[in-house]
């Protein structure tokens, strides 16, 4: 049987607050380390998510792109025989001249992913848009990210253009390269709730599919999302036209992360006031991380991907593993991951791979982009010294790469995920949901 492949990737956010840009690759020096891609070579990963931005490429018109950067470095990994998957938006809100809920945005996106096909129409994996609903969310509903909107109407919207920009896109790229894949990425977790919450929890669980939904042409009059939709500035028309004429993606990309499993409890008093939310009837309620709550059934890595899969049918890659906590706890989270995807290739479903994220680390996550220069988390290479120091993924990671297995003690033990000392709050209600 044919082995899941292990694929790596690189934090590549440039965010936009007020603005302000943060940019993970100044942040981490990869702009100024082109030797960094012989490193990820040493691997023996052969895909790689990689950054080709609208905001690096083109940031005061799409009549001037500066390709200098872009050009050594896709020059360096077809000569390292690195295949990359080139994400053109991360966390992004575009350029100036542009904005997430803006009219102009899906045609500027489109514009922009043809250049990028023309100048190398021998990539073949794109991810126009990374995790869009999250984007949307923290733009548009949350306030965090630009435009700094706190209300449906703007998600929606936001939502909308993302989908749209990705269909745009992939077909600007395939007229110039017909055999172009879309690896359309997307944080997939679960809502777990006390029986109040039920409906909020209802809600949520059908939200988390809304980007491969709308993609995948399912977003029809009996989805339950659609009065949402329609109640929050979507036309009839342009729903319908996503069913009529769908972009299903050639890879599923899963993103997921310890705390992408939440769970809503109405007993808001026993948790932080800063977990404190209120759904649509008024109820307040808790939002917390569902693994810290003792009596929370987790779904967990392998029935969440099995989800995916018996919804759309399609090929699945784990497209971001990466864990914020110590080096051994970062290790037995990529056997974590290994282990689930290896489990459901057995089980004959088409699991690619599983994409070790981030290689350089990331920076200020804990945060969500927030306060620049607040925190670093490591990954398969460690920064804090100024250039790439190995970590003890390195071994973990090539031989996984290349030989398919590795064994080493500190993988005996469960990670802290599945430890009884994990829990930080107990679930009072007696009973709790999942929908």
């Amino acid at each position: 049987m044919e082995k899941v492949e292990v694929w790596g990737g690189v934090e590549c956010t440039i965010r936009r607050i007020g603005n302000g840009y943060s940019d993970q690759l100044r942040s981490s020096g990869h702009r100024s380390r082109i030797e960094d891609l012989d490193l990820f070579a040493e691997l023996g990963i052969k895909k790689l998510r990689y950054p080709i931005l609208w905001e690096q490429v083109a940031p005061e018109s799409l009549n001037h792109p500066d390709w200098t950067w872009t050009d050594e470095r896709m020059a360096r990994l077809r000569e390292l025989g690195i295949d990359p998957i080139v994400t053109l938006l991360h966390h992004g809100s575009g350029p100036r001249y542009t904005a997430l809920h803006n009219k102009n945005f899906v045609p500027g996106l489109a514009r922009f992913a043809g250049m990028v096909a023309e100048r190398y129409p021998w990539i073949k994996h794109y991810t126009p848009v990374n995790e869009p609903l999250t984007t949307a969310r923290f733009s548009g509903l949350y306030g965090i990210w630009y435009p700094h909107a706190l209300d449906d109407k703007t998600f929606v919207r936001i939502q909308l253009n993302h989908i749209r920009g990705v269909k745009e896109a992939m077909k600007a790229i395939r007229r110039v390269t017909p055999e172009a894949q879309l690896v359309q990425t997307e944080d997939l977790g679960k809502t777990h709730c006390t029986p109040k919450l039920q409906e909020q929890a209802e809600f949520e669980n059908s939200r988390r599919w809304l980007t491969f939904d709308l993609l995948c042409g399912r977003l029809d009059q009996h989805h339950p999302l659609w009065s949402y939709l329609r109640r929050h500035g979507a036309s009839e028309a342009e729903l319908l036209e996503l069913v009529h004429d769908p972009l299903p993606p050639d890879v599923l990309g899963i993103n997921h992360y310890i705390t992408s499993e939440r769970f809503l409890d109405d007993n808001h008093h026993y948790f932080p006031a800063h977990h404190l939310c209120q759904s649509e009837a008024r109820v307040e309620y808790a939002d917390v991380e569902a693994v810290r709550v003792r009596l929370v059934q987790m779904a967990g890595l392998h029935r969440l991907l099995l989800e995916a899969y018996e919804r759309y049918h399609l090929p699945i890659a784990v497209t971001e593993v990466h864990l914020n906590c110590t080096r051994e706890e970062q290790m037995r989270w990529i056997k974590y991951a290994w282990d689930a995807a290896n489990q459901l290739k057995q089980e004959g479903i088409d699991l690619r791979a599983i994409t070790i994220w981030s290689l350089l680390g990331a920076y200020d996550w804990n945060t969500l982009l927030t306060q620049d220069g607040a925190s670093y988390e490591s990954g398969v290479f460690d920064m804090r010294g100024g250039r790439p120091r190995p970590t003890a993924l390195f071994k973990m990671v090539k031989a996984l790469a290349t030989e398919g297995q590795y064994h080493h003690p500190v993988l005996r033990n469960k990670g802290w995920w599945e430890r009884d000392d994990r829990f930080l709050y107990h679930h009072h209600c007696p009973t709790s949901q999942t929908t």
